[in-house]
Parts: C-alpha cells; structure tokens; sequence
C-alpha cells in the first residue's frame, strides 16, 4: 500500500466525494501521543449505553453529522467535490435489518435506527481491536472491531472513526475519551454484521459428530441423499462453487439442503469452459467454507483443477447433491408458503419436492452465452459460436478466427489460438480496462488476500465493510497507481491501437466487474501478444454484417473468416 501514499485530492474526482478527506474534517490536528485504545473503548461504551435504551439520538451523537449523499454510483449524477460535504454510512448485513443494506447520511440512517433500534435490542457490546489507519496521506481513522448481541443472533461489527475540528455542526462529545484537544472523533462508517442466530450453533470443532460409525455410513449418505421419506427444508438450484457454500453452510447449522445441478458432474460448468481456462484471480480469494485450500494450491486455479476440486468438496463435506436434474416449475401456496417443486432427472422421471426456501444458485447473470445478431449470419458458410461453447484451440487448426470481443474470454482464447500457430483476429467493439495480474491485482489485494494477509475470514468482513459508494473513491486512486505501474503495458496497447480506459467511473476494476462482470481483462499475457503482433487487432469500425466468407465492417473494409467466436458474455434470460 505505500505506493499510494502519493496519491490525494490534490486532482479531485468526482467519484471520490464519498472519502472523508482530512480537508473536509477542518483539517484537524491528531496528537501524535493519541491514545487510540482510548477513544475506541469511549466510543464502544457510548454505542452501547445509547443502543441499550434504544436511543437513536443518542446514536446518531457518535456519527459524522451529514446528510450528505454522493450518488455517485447513478450513470449521469456529477457529484460534489467541494471539501465541506462527509459522508457518513451505515452498512447492515442481516443483524438488524434481516436484509443487506447500506444507508447513507444521518436522515436516511435516522430512519433506519427508528424502525430497527428498539426492535434488535442490542446488548453486550465489546471492543475488538483497535488500530490508526492511514491509507492515503489524506484520509486517517480509527478502525475498531466489536461484538454484540441482539435478540435473536449474535453479531460483529467495524467501525471508522475520524477525527473532526471542533465546531459548531461537530461539538465538542460530551463524553471526554472522544476529545482529544480540538478533535473530537466521530464514526464516519459503521458496519453490523449477523454471525450466528442464538441456539442455532454451527456443528463445529466440538460440536461434531463424537460418535464412531461402523458399516454404517454408505447406505445412510445413500438414503439421505435420495430424500424417499423426506423433503429438504432448502432447495440449492445450481452446484457451483455458491451453491456449494450455501449448502455447506446450511448442513452446518443443521438445516436439510438439497442441490440440484442440471449438469452430469459437479464442477461441468468449469469442465465445459476452454482448455485453456485459468482463474485469473488469486488462491487467497477463493477459499470455500469448512475446507480451505491447500497450501501447495497454485496462486491462479486451472479450471479442471477447480471442477476437480469442487466435486470433492461436496463428497467431502456431505452435502447432498441430485446431478443431471433440471427444475421444470416452482409453484409456492400463498397459505403455507411452501413451495412445489417439480425437477426432472436424466431418464426423465419426474418428482415433486415440498420445500420451504429456494436457492437460486446458477450464475451472476443466470442465463445462456448472448450472441448479438447480426445481418448474414445465416449466409456464413463458416462456424459461429459462442466462448462459452468453445473448447480448444486445435479444433480450428488451418483456419482463420475472428474473435468478436476484448474482455477476459477473448484474451484467453486468442492466445491459446497464437499458441497453435492459428490465425486469429481479435475484434475490438469498445475499450477494455486492463491492468496487470502480477502487478496491478495484487496491489489491490495486497494486505487482505494474499500470502501473508489477514485470515479469510477476517478480511471478507473488513472488505466488505466499505460501501461501494466509498470504495469507489479508494479504488480510483488505486487505479491511478496501478496505471502508473502498468505504464509500460498500456502504452505498448496504446500504440497499436488497442483502446483502453480506466473501468466504470474511472475506478478500476471493482466497480466495472460489480456493474456488467465485464470489460476487463487482468492481464496474464495476452496484452503482450496484442503488442507484438501475434493477436491481430481490428476497432476501427463496427461490424455490419456477415458474409459468406467473413465480416464486413460499418466502413467498407472486410475480414476473412473461418471461424467466428462471440465473446460477448452471458445473457439475461
């Protein structure tokens, strides 16, 4: 991270007015003795004494007092960057509000606290740790961890406070541990979130299974699996890796869980993918519940390796899966809210499950690969598919491919046609980002997933405390580094022609791959190809049509084509 240190508002951005700069706190002065357990321990007794009596004024005492919104996320809002508007949130997952949740400004948290406050009654409130962040040299706070009770769950919690000049919109606190000579300290963010409900322990560590099983246990996974004399509680509609970790979870805390995967094995829907399909994100990021990597798993996961590894995760932890099953319908009666699920099995016998819950557990975007169309397609006397019907590249050895699209899939796939000395033409519709995987990923991870980081658990929680609304504002400085770093990279790409940008809203990867999951390419090789020559490039004009014997363009020029494969990611139906 101490690349970044350079890099402040002294070139203001609009995404960035979700940051609680030091210069719209009044540019207060932190005493260099500050005692930062202190204020942590002042702070925690004050939440805790206020949400005990369901005091939402006395809550919103220990926030930044904004009602600031940023908007920043909308396609056309231009929000301010003036040094006079902080932002406060508010992010909720599940332990008040049954819900995820993020609110923004002192109204909207207000609100919130009067429907939820008296309704949680939170009790038991503890300091964690407590540690003096600076991740930019205009952006300090106090992050703390704690705990707490509501009613029904036990629950977590960070909070970031932030030191503010003494005035008369941020009064000097009433409680002396949260002044510290002008400054008095606020939370800027506040994250709750729902670790366990009460009486409903995980059957971990202690609580498993004590007993020894002898000649047993085959013909009970048998029975359980095939539900003759039962209904699950929970249907997991798709077997992939969140399938899989919802139901592990489930099976964890006692609850009946049936998958069904319409695919013959678990892990087909990486099976099925290229040959040359390797995880470009890193070992660290991708750990499942209960059974964590190896330490020998290579740091970027082949996709057969990661099939293989799935199907044994699900026999290794039990998990009842139907393979080869597709869901037909879903009806749920409005009286008993359970619903009726009919699923078809491979020899087409159909059964009616009776479940209270489904999981819908099949994809980020849930459909098929899209093909946009275009005039002439069905003149093309070549083949047409899609990336996700493409397997390998020696199937089109001799041949000419185009590939329409410039995201990851298209990378991969051109350079595993280079590599079989195929001749292949990447097409370009609009810009990509790109950065660097070595380089580039591993600046943005570095401290939370990576070899020597926080433990898995620990940095989901912190990762996920910050919004998106203020995340977005630390990824476009990080952005700004990780082109710096990539400098070399993207001039090579710029020379040639190939178009780039700065992902959504000129904040990197996050955000670009959280809006559409795609326009991006974490770059493993395939930049360099593109540079050298080895992937032909063409952008200069939209394709119009297809003919018989390839595409033509929007400006006359055309390209001869065996084969043509559509990058253009997965539909929404």
């Amino acid at each position: 991270m101490e690349y970044l240190k350079k890099y402040t508002t002294s070139d203001p951005h609009p995404v960035e007015a979700g940051l609680p700069t030091l210069p719209k706190l009044g540019n207060p002065k932190v005493p260099d003795n500050l005692d930062i357990n202190k204020v942590a321990a002042a702070w925690i007794d004050e939440l805790e004494k206020a949400a005990a009596q369901a005091n939402v004024d006395g809550v919103l005492a220990l926030l930044v007092n904004s009602d600031f919104k940023t908007g920043i996320l909308d396609d056309d809002h231009k929000p301010s960057t003036s040094d006079n508007t902080i932002p406060v949130y508010w992010r909720d997952f599940l332990s008040l509000t049954w819900d995820f949740r993020t609110f923004e400004g002192v109204p909207t948290i207000q609100n919130f606290l009067q429907a939820r406050l008296h309704v949680a009654k939170i009790s038991n409130v503890k300091l964690g740790s407590a540690s003096l962040e600076k991740p930019f040299p205009d952006l300090l706070w106090i992050q703390l961890s704690f705990t707490f009770e509501t009613e029904v769950g036990l629950a977590s919690g960070i909070a970031r406070l932030v030191p503010i000049t003494i005035s008369a919109s941020h009064p000097k606190s009433s409680t002396i541990g949260l002044n510290t000579g002008d400054v008095t300290w606020r939370a800027h963010l506040i994250f709750t979130n729902l670790e366990d409900l009460k009486g409903f322990p995980e059957n971990l560590g202690m609580k498993r299974n004590p007993l020894p099983n002898h000649g047993k246990w085959e013909e009970q996974r048998r029975r359980e699996n095939a539900y003759e004399v039962r209904e699950p509680i929970v249907m997991v509609i798709g077997a992939g890796q969140s399938g899989l970790d919802v139901a592990a979870r489930l099976k964890a805390l006692g609850v009946d869980a049936l998958i069904v995967e319409q695919n013959k094995r678990i892990g087909d829907n990486w099976r099925s993918r290229y040959e040359a399909l390797c995880l470009h994100d890193t070992v660290w990021c991708d750990h499942l519940p209960y059974l964590p990597f190896p330490s020998t798993w290579p740091v970027y996961t082949p996709a057969r390796k990661l099939a293989n590894w799935l199907e044994s995760y699900a026999e290794a932890l039990e998990l009842n899966v139907w393979t080869s099953t597709t869901v037909v319908d879903a009806r749920q009666d409005p009286q008993s809210k359970i619903w009726s699920v009919r699923v078809k099995k491979e020899d087409g016998s159909e059964r009616v499950l009776k479940v209270r819950h489904i999981v819908m557990a099949f994809g980020l975007k849930g459909g098929k690969g899209f093909i946009p169309q275009y005039p002439g397609m069905e003149k093309f006397k070549g083949t047409i598919l899609h990336s996700s019907l493409h397997h390998r590249a020696q199937d089109h050895l001799g041949k000419k491919v185009i590939v329409v699209g410039a995201g990851t899939s298209a990378h991969d796939i051109c350079v595993d046609y280079v590599n079989f000395g195929i001749d292949v033409t990447m097409f370009q519709r609009s810009s990509t980002y790109v950065l660097s995987a070595l380089k580039g990923v591993r600046l943005l991870l570095d401290g939370l997933y990576s070899e020597n980081g926080l433990p898995t658990d620990v940095a989901d929680r912190v990762n996920v405390s910050f919004p998106s609304l203020m995340m977005a504002g630390m990824a476009h400085r990080a952005t700004k580094a990780i082109a710096e770093i990539d400098r070399d990279i993207l001039a090579g790409l710029n020379r040639v022609g190939f178009k780039v940008n700065m992902g959504y809203k000129d904040a990197g990867l996050f955000l670009q791959a959280w809006r559409s999951a795609s326009g991006y390419y974490m770059d493993v090789g395939g930049s360099q190809y593109i540079i050298d020559g080895k992937i032909k490039l063409k952008n200069d004009s939209q394709m119009k049509e297809l003919t018989e014997t390839g595409i033509k363009f929007e400006n006359g020029s055309e390209l001869e084509a065996d084969v043509v494969v559509f990058c253009t990611g997965d539909a929404y139906r």
